[in-house]
């Protein structure tokens, strides 16, 4: 364990609903609002649905909780972290911080993607609070244009330098609100992990869920939003042998929860030594699935309210803003029920691009002995000008590190924590303070956890990405 006075010295969170919220924050993402709900009416409903709460559940019993006390532990990101692992195990601290850099490398990366996606999540609550989103109507071509020019698209990256070189850096594509939203994230992190992170969370989490209720309920009073229901709830035995269901269930699940070796660590980093991990990691899987639900209460029905046939409607950025751009200005209230949706959207998305960049700050802090301000204005250069360089090839670029980082970053912080650190230092580490300290199945069942990162490596590969 890490020294009681480096503990001291580091910033942290004051409260464990903090802690948790910040948390809830990171992993809900963009994931559960236009990729969930598609999943579960593609697979049919509780089909689909009963898989995924037995993957959240595994994936929180096992992924969550050692991420959390694998950065509690050694009281440092990735890089100190791993390293804590090898030396524990070795003496020899340097391998471990060597392959820290990995996840560390993923964070940054799907914090540049996540930039653009920001960027466009601004534009839009911008629009629809001043009505110029409700102003397109119900024309797909206007909403669909209106999209095309905020995020253009690429065949390969040198074509996607080109088109932002050719056209200018805000000639084409999303850049004035791109560095809107990247300044509101870093300007959070910048007052700290207590201060900014922590306090930004609390007032964030609260509204996006009280929004979402909101928005389900009103949806619920909609003219043919009770066959959405009726998706939701449907089963079909057989849809369970239909490998594609057990295999999407579970991708949904491991990276809806955040499992990537990174931003967990880090944030497990801040946490108190009195405070109960296991205890946490429950909170934080239940209520990004509860998130998840809620935004598929909203979305399935509105679908079906509209009159579109479920089939008609893909995951992606096209869900969020086309098809759901069409839906809501054509239903009662339109123009407010966008405002309230893609304000929840901001607070959703602001939580987790804070948490993938609170990484790379924080190993600028650790490796380089930064203080806050000079690392958030380091990282932040680095986001603004990659994110804007690969505006039109965002997509492959996430991709990219969703598919393969992100995987490789989980199965390297679980196999330095279970089989590097070992078993007697990782039970000690995640029953530390714990009121119900977890028994001896946790360390078999997180070996089955390393093997289940790999298997969503491959998977991702084979399938061209599963969540």
């Amino acid at each position: 364990m890490a020294e009681s006075t480096q503990i001291q010295q580091r910033d942290g969170f004051q409260s464990k609903w903090g802690f948790i919220l910040a948390c809830i924050g990171s992993a809900v993402g963009m994931g559960n609002i236009w990729r969930f709900p598609i999943m579960v009416t593609r697979f049919g409903g509780m089909t689909f649905l009963i898989p995924y709460f037995i993957f959240v559940i595994f994936v929180g019993a096992t992924g969550v909780i050692e991420e959390f006390a694998l950065g509690r532990s050694s009281q440092a990101g990735p890089i100190g972290a791993f390293g804590h692992c090898t030396e524990l195990k070795t003496g020899n601290k340097k391998t471990g911080e060597i392959i820290g850099i990995i996840p560390i490398i993923g964070a940054l990366m799907l914090a540049i993607g996540y930039t653009v996606v920001m960027g466009w999540i601004f534009k839009y609550t911008f629009m629809s609070i001043s009505g110029g989103l409700f102003a397109l109507g119900t024309d797909m071509g206007a909403i669909g244009g209106t999209f095309g020019a905020t995020a253009p698209e690429a065949a390969t990256l040198g074509e996607a330098v080109g088109m932002m070189f050719e056209g200018g850096l805000f000639g084409i594509g999303n850049t004035v609100w791109q560095i809107v939203g990247l300044i509101v994230a870093l300007a959070i992190m910048a007052i700290g992990v207590s201060g900014g992170i922590e306090k930004a969370n609390k007032i964030m989490m609260p509204v996006l869920f009280v929004l979402f209720v909101v928005l389900a309920i009103y949806i619920a009073t909609l003219p043919g939003a009770s066959d959405g229901y009726k998706f939701l709830f449907s089963i079909d035995p057989k849809g369970f042998a239909n490998p594609q269901v057990w295999v999407y269930a579970f991708g949904q699940a491991f990276f809806s929860l955040s499992v990537a070796g990174n931003g967990s660590v880090i944030y497990g980093s801040y946490l108190p030594m009195d405070e109960d991990i296991p205890s946490s990691a429950r909170n934080v899987a239940f209520f990004d699935t509860l998130a998840a639900l809620l935004a598929a209460f909203v979305i399935v029905p509105a679908i079906a309210a509209s009159g579109m046939a479920m089939s008609d409607v893909g995951a992606g950025p096209g869900l969020m803003f086309v098809y759901l751009v069409n839906i809501m200005n054509g239903m009662p209230g339109g123009r407010i029920v966008g405002m309230v949706f893609y304000i929840a959207v901001l607070f959703a998305g602001l939580s987790s691009i804070i948490n993938l960049y609170e990484a790379p700050v924080a190993t600028m802090q650790e490796q380089f002995k930064m203080k806050r301000l000079p690392a958030v204005a380091v990282i932040g250069v680095i986001g603004l000008v990659v994110s804007t360089i690969i505006q039109p090839w965002t997509s492959q670029w996430m991709d990219v590190v969703s598919i393969y980082i992100c995987p490789l970053g989980a199965f390297l912080a679980a196999a330095l924590f279970f089989f590097v650190a070992g078993r007697d230092e990782a039970l000690k580490a995640v029953n530390h303070s714990a009121k119900k300290p977890i028994g001896a199945w946790f360390y078999p069942l997180g070996c089955v956890f390393c093997v289940a990162c790999l298997v969503a490596l491959v998977l991702g590969a084979m399938y061209g990405g599963i969540g």
